[in-house]
């Protein structure tokens, strides 16, 4: 029998968006800053150190630069200028807002879907301070397409993969799990945890992104463009 979808729900960078030059650009950056202000001469036993332990934080859905930084200067028996970190964080955030793009597909795309499905969006924090606004507001053209926006890991909602932001955004739509999809890029946090709150996961490894994907053996389907969600029912059965 075919399946029948009201709603879907998209994450949003490297989802709709490419941020991946920015992430690069902002984390070298942060990195020079780090290894300066530290007198790092290892270079590179510090970047390992450095890597794993930001892989720590984002296992634990902690998305603040600020506070993954306090801890590298923890680590090295330092205490840091939290003014310093702030302004650091500020700056990581906006080489990364000026670096990011739609993808070319996303605007027709979506003027497509609009108007055969509920659209949502559910994005994790960025995990700046709330007078700090997440980088999707610089792109209100975007924003519009969608019914229901949800920024999880604030205003109360646990980050992704935990269900809740799914199943809250759900509900603003007015839209049962098993009739919606979650088009997303991270294995962990999207396919996951979509899966988990019931919905049927898309994974998006965008032919645009230069990125080592994680190797995981799956049958949810993955598709490398959003174009391919225009045909979307046909293929999930």
């Amino acid at each position: 029998m075919p399946r029948t979808i009201d709603a879907i729900l998209f994450d949003f960078g490297q989802t709709l968006v490419d941020s991946a030059d920015g992430f690069l650009a902002a984390e070298k950056e942060a990195q020079a800053r780090l290894m300066q202000d530290l007198e790092i001469a290892r270079r590179d036993e510090f970047l390992e150190d450095y890597r794993r332990m930001r892989q720590e934080f984002q296992r634990r859905s902690d998305y603040s630069r600020r506070s993954l930084w306090q801890a590298v200067y923890e680590r090295q028996g330092r205490r840091p200028d939290c003014n310093v970190l702030e302004e650091w964080e500020i700056a990581y955030w906006k080489r990364v807002k000026d670096w990011t793009r739609p993808f070319p597909e996303t605007f027709r795309v979506l003027e497509q879907l609009e108007n055969r499905y509920r659209l949502g969006l559910v994005t994790n924090t960025q995990g700046q301070k709330a007078a700090e606004k997440h980088r999707l507001a610089e792109l209100p053209e975007l924003e519009r397409f969608f019914r229901v926006i949800l920024v999880a890991g604030e205003s109360g909602v646990p980050a992704k993969p935990h269900s809740e932001p799914f199943i809250q955004c759900l509900a603003q739509l007015g839209v049962a799990a098993h009739r919606a999809v979650f088009v997303g890029d991270d294995w962990h946090n999207d396919v996951c945890g979509a899966r988990d709150a019931g919905l049927q996961p898309v994974w998006l490894k965008h032919h645009a992104v230069r990125r080592d994907w994680p190797d995981e053996k799956t049958t949810v389907p993955v598709m490398t463009s959003l174009e391919a969600l225009l045909e979307l029912e046909t293929w999930l059965d």
